[in-house]
């Protein structure tokens, strides 16, 4: 873990070019369907925000956006940048978030999972804070259906400058995967981008006694 919190301390600075250069279409894509689902009443939470485009991308949608990282660097770069009222940056570890119970109407955590060593953790975590019937948007990136030559190859070269890629589902196991640890999937589409991304909505379903 401490591996990979140098990496992304490192690519802090080239983090909003690589995503411009290669997900733009994608990420603009998201918003436009996170539009259709989040309110104004809405307060939400950001796991892995790196350096806040996500949450700068939905503000204008809720009242209110915690956007939360555990990279240093990531949070430092998001900080400088010119945000609206409703967004606040904050160092946060995925997997023991420091927000109370029932805290938030959603969240959000965006290609992050399957990077995580321990994305059971992190879903327990998200679990605790969001509200009963609170929504998940839990898009991330596709591995485990990969044959294009590209794609393998764009993989091999991630993995040889440091970066780990822990899960490697195919759409349908991850979405499996968040079915499994306490929610029930609704809106799914696979969107094209460096990788096939797959956009996922979730509601937290209520644990029985």
């Amino acid at each position: 873990m401490r591996n990979n919190k140098k990496f992304w301390d490192r690519y802090s600075g080239l983090y909003d070019f690589e995503i411009n250069r290669f997900n733009k279409a994608a990420y603009e894509e998201m918003y436009s369907l996170m539009s259709e689902v989040l309110r104004a009443d809405m307060r939400v939470l950001e796991v892995a925000t790196g350096t806040g485009l996500m949450a700068l991308g939905i503000a204008k949608f809720v009242r209110q956006v915690e956007a939360t990282d555990f990279s240093p660097k990531m949070i430092e770069t998001a900080k400088k940048k010119i945000a609206p009222a409703n967004v606040r940056f904050s160092l946060e570890d995925a997997t023991a978030l420091s927000f109370a119970n029932d805290s938030f109407d959603a969240v959000i955590i965006s290609n992050a999972l399957h990077i995580m060593p321990d994305p059971e953790a992190t879903l327990a975590s998200i679990r605790r804070v969001l509200k009963p019937d609170g929504l998940l948007i839990a898009p991330t990136f596709a591995h485990g259906h990969l044959k294009n030559s590209t794609w393998n190859l764009n993989a091999r070269i991630l993995k040889l400058i440091g970066f780990e890629t822990y899960s490697k589902w195919t759409p349908e196991e991850y979405t499996g995967f968040i079915e499994k640890n306490g929610f029930s999937v609704g809106r799914r589409k696979v969107l094209r981008a460096a990788f096939p991304l797959v956009y996922l909505e979730a509601t937290k379903v209520s644990q029985s006694l």
